[in-house]
């Protein structure tokens, strides 16, 4: 399995079927990859510079696609959308297009159905399908991880912290930093008052980049 390929883009291509096809040239062999149409954006071809594409390798019968993403953690939600009955590659890279990564994640996690029927080709049902079998493996990913956290008495309820620290896990996030961020928020006693998991989400998302 190839977890990341390192090299200078060559071109980017897009098709009539809006797919995105990156070349990187890794010590002059040429890589064919199939990217987000939002990651694109953030390249530019033929820079000097080498980027890290964290990718995803896909052999069926005699065809093998290799899919290229922006992080680890994108890579890793992909393969959980795919994973999802009805969910193909097209339409996990779709989700990734229209959302983009901390807002399909955010809207996995609280079930929002309605953020995630805005992906051309997913209706409520597959979005509803989506939201609960991805939060039960976010949940099973959170206690493998053993992540703890100290709410305090006027922090949100445990379900809210459950929601965040899914969220996080899932961006990439390592278990001290979400306890710190939490530890940090639960000092903020406008936020303590609310018991919408999404403001709490925005707000830690924004005090890690911080």
């Amino acid at each position: 399995m190839i977890s990341y390929l390192k090299g200078t883009i060559a071109s980017i291509e897009k098709s009539t079927s809006n797919r995105v096809t990156l070349i990187l040239e890794v010590n002059q062999i040429g890589y064919e990859l199939q990217i987000p149409k939002r990651f694109s954006q953030q390249l530019a071809v033929n820079s000097p510079e080498q980027v890290q594409i964290f990718t995803h390798l896909q052999i069926r019968e005699e065809q093998q696609v290799l899919y290229g993403f922006a992080s680890a953690a994108e890579r890793d939600l992909f393969r959980q959308l795919v994973s999802v009955s009805g969910i193909g590659n097209q339409l996990g890279i779709a989700l990734i297009d229209t959302l983009g990564l901390p807002n399909l994640v955010q809207a996995i996690v609280t079930g929002n159905i309605r953020a995630l029927s805005k992906t051309p080709g997913v209706g409520s049902k597959t979005a509803e399908r989506i939201a609960l079998e991805l939060k039960t493996k976010l949940a099973q990913w959170r206690q493998l991880a053993g992540v703890e956290t100290a709410a305090s008495s006027t922090g949100p309820v445990s379900a809210i912290i459950e929601d965040v620290e899914m969220t996080l896990l899932a961006l990439g996030y390592e278990n001290q930093e979400i306890t710190q961020a939490l530890e940090a928020l639960s000092q903020d006693t406008q936020l303590t008052k609310s018991k919408n998991a999404e403001d709490w989400i925005r707000q830690a998302i924004t005090w890690l980049s911080g």
